[in-house]
């Protein structure tokens, strides 16, 4: 019995070891230990990702991160971390990351090569893909249909540069317009005063599925970019936060957790107008909840 009981306490003193040698060894972590707090990057309006309910932030990303830091008060042996949510835009989001107002952001960040020397990112937790949203009567749904027409996208988004570049190699002849938010640029299609909208399509799936008339909108055919994955968006300067970060994802992404998420915020109901995006899982992202650390850049 006494033999059980060394073993057990030094156990005990290794785990406590290790957490403290984690701790010691990640500023995120030490700074999330001495205040008690975690602060999370949200968005306000990234249906299903991470948008606003009754002024909570919630769904798949938030739920997600939040699933991180219990893993994380586990690695920590520490209880109830403070979670401290923070409103981030896409053209503030990598400046609040860098000054460390947002320990880790949890929305809708493509992880792309000019990206990584801003920020460090998580495993994948989606994969998405450039194209654009129209009038269904418009009967847009090519590159082509782009040609010399008035097409709106958020500031401060991958999207931008993709249809400038877009723009430019083709000779489309596109009058490119900037919107403040996602919403704004929906709104501006809606109204004629934009013949599309270039994103995410996930986020235009999102933004037509709360539509007082889905039916209007039309989704295009044709893709403006390559599938990119999104990650949950951390300092640059941290590796092991990240490692730790991705060690808890990799736990989640190897159980049915992962799955439950998804089945939760893409094939059931979802707040606050219960519409069903319907969007079943990807075999491209089934291989990367099976295998993360093949896609790690």
């Amino acid at each position: 019995m006494k033999w059980l009981v060394a073993v057990l306490v030094s156990s005990i003193l290794w785990q406590s070891a290790v957490a403290s040698d984690l701790i010691a060894s990640s500023p995120t972590l030490s700074h999330i230990v001495s205040t008690g707090e975690i602060a999370i990057g949200h968005r306000t309006s990234e249906l299903p990702f991470s948008y606003m309910v009754n002024d909570q932030p919630t769904g798949y990303a938030i739920d997600l991160c939040l699933d991180v830091i219990e893993g994380l008060e586990e690695a920590l042996e520490i209880d109830n971390i403070k979670v401290v949510f923070v409103p981030v835009t896409p053209a503030n989001r990598f400046i609040l990351v860098r000054n460390g107002t947002v320990d880790i952001e949890c929305g809708v960040t493509t992880n792309t090569p000019e990206r990584r020397r801003q920020a460090a990112f998580s495993y994948p937790h989606f994969l998405t893909t450039t194209r654009y949203v129209s009038l269904t009567e418009k009967h847009m749904g090519g590159l082509e249909d782009l040609a010399g027409q008035s097409v709106v996208s958020t500031t401060g988004t991958l999207n931008i540069t993709q249809l400038n570049e877009l723009n430019r190699t083709k000779d489309l002849n596109i009058s490119v317009m900037l919107s403040r938010n996602h919403e704004e640029a929906f709104s501006m299609v809606a109204s004629g005063q934009a013949s599309a909208f270039v994103m995410d399509d996930i986020l235009l799936a999102g933004l037509i599925s709360s539509a007082s008339d889905p039916a209007a909108f039309h989704i295009s055919e044709t893709t403006l970019s390559r599938a990119e994955p999104y990650g949950l968006m951390m300092p640059p300067d941290d590796s092991v936060f990240v490692e730790q970060v991705n060690k808890v994802l990799d736990g989640i992404y190897q159980s049915d957790a992962i799955f439950d998420l998804y089945e939760k915020w893409f094939l059931q109901p979802v707040p606050p107008d219960n519409h069903v995006l319907n969007l079943p899982l990807a075999p491209e992202l089934a291989a990367i909840f099976a295998n993360p650390e093949q896609y790690i850049e």
